[in-house]
């Protein structure tokens, strides 16, 4: 019996996401992905939503496990709003980069103003 080999986990969201925009080109049966695409922003916005509130349970229960859990299965189905989007997760990233070093009340500040 053969595992399936680990992918490095420096570019895991790099990978995830590129499987999910296949998965938009390539339709499957027996994907979740496809599942969700197809039925559309509402439903998958639903599920970050409940993912969201997921990760807030398992933050307020001090499992820090089941956080690490519900935080991957926030960051995935936002990883599937991204590709439904067509927004690459570069854009995130370059935002964060953007926003470090800066004050988080200050950057906070700037966006009221």
């Amino acid at each position: 019996m053969t595992r399936n080999p680990q992918p490095p986990t420096a570019d895991i969201l790099r990978r995830v996401y590129e499987v999910i925009l296949d998965r938009k080109a390539n339709p499957r049966a027996d994907s979740y992905v496809c599942r969700l695409l197809g039925k559309g922003e509402d439903k998958i916005l639903q599920k970050v939503g409940e993912e969201a509130v997921e990760v807030l349970l398992a933050g307020k229960s001090g499992d820090d496990d089941a956080l690490v859990y519900e935080l991957a299965d926030l960051v995935f189905h936002c990883l599937v709003l991204l590709g439904h989007r067509g927004i690459d997760p570069q854009r995130v990233a370059e935002e964060l980069a953007r926003r470090f070093g800066t004050s988080g009340l200050a950057e906070k500040a700037a966006r009221k103003g």
